[in-house]
């Protein structure tokens, strides 16, 4: 069925729903009739052991992975098929993928643009908007996590951090209805994953409608509305941080935990770092 989805009870549409998603690489099923809403100013974050299928839902959510079944909403507008029931075509996914923005773990920032033009080129150049708009907008970001020094400097001279907090300022700039992330502090050394976490949380606390795939079990606990807990390619639990790791409803979900708690032993929070007020 390629109709909008129709409106909840209170007249307002979810901003993502996920409804009974399949994917498959050859014979490995990765997803299995998923299904999934988030809300306006919700942040959900996906838990699950590796290999679970947390970031193969988020690539298909914005269909840079085409899912075998199911479809994709985004406030009421399916994603990847028209109304039609046609595959869209690269132009009409362009502009669907300009109102999702995506945080990758390896940071993806093209390496011969200044700090401030990897923010300004999708403004500038997909959504055509005027460079001095663009340009302040940019700015404004920068100075929101923390790197208004850093606007001339080219990705090669920027710590992981630095990379990552430049990478969420050039996904805001799309003023995107969704953010995804992935894994975004995965690939940072440990004492750089707290100057990400702190932009994400504030993020969270600003009603930026997110969803992250994350390891981070303190940052989920805090910042998240809703725990989405995957194993083997289906959503085993849903629940609210509170309930989830005090009170988990499910034996695969307490075995999951257990194996986080006996193997967290750090030696210090790492997630509250400087403010970048």
């Amino acid at each position: 069925m390629n109709s909008p989805i129709p409106a909840a009870g209170n007249g307002h549409r979810p901003v993502l729903t996920v409804a009974a998603l399949s994917k498959a690489f050859s014979s490995l099923c990765v997803l299995e009739n998923i299904n999934l809403q988030v809300h306006r100013g919700e942040t959900i974050c996906l838990l699950g052991p590796s290999g679970s299928g947390k970031s193969t839902l988020l690539r298909c959510i914005n269909w840079l992975e085409k899912p075998d079944s199911g479809q994709v909403y985004l406030n009421g507008e399916r994603i990847g098929v028209t109304t039609g029931g046609v595959l869209m075509g690269d132009r009409e996914m362009s502009a669907i993928r300009t109102r999702i923005g995506m945080v990758f773990q390896h940071f993806a920032l093209w390496p011969h643009l200044t700090v401030l033009q990897n923010i300004m080129a999708a403004p500038v150049y997909v959504q055509r908007r005027p460079k001095a708009q663009a340009r302040a907008e940019a700015e404004s970001l920068l100075a929101s996590v923390g790197l208004s020094e850093k606007r001339d400097a080219f990705p090669a001279k920027l710590s992981g951090g630095q990379k990552q907090r430049v990478g969420i300022a050039r996904a805001l700039a799309m003023r995107p209805e969704l953010l995804l992330f992935d894994e975004p502090t995965s690939a940072l050394d440990p004492e750089l994953v707290g100057e990400v976490l702190v932009v994400i949380r504030r993020l969270a606390h600003d009603g930026m409608t997110m969803v992250v795939v994350t390891h981070e079990m303190d940052f989920a606990r805090e910042a998240a509305n809703r725990i989405v807990f995957l194993d083997r390619g289906r959503v085993v639990e849903t629940a609210r941080p509170d309930t989830f790791f005090v009170a988990p409803a499910t034996e695969r979900a307490r075995q999951f935990l257990q194996r986080y708690e006996n193997s967290s032993a750090r030696p210090a929070r790492r997630d509250r770092p400087q403010s970048f007020a």
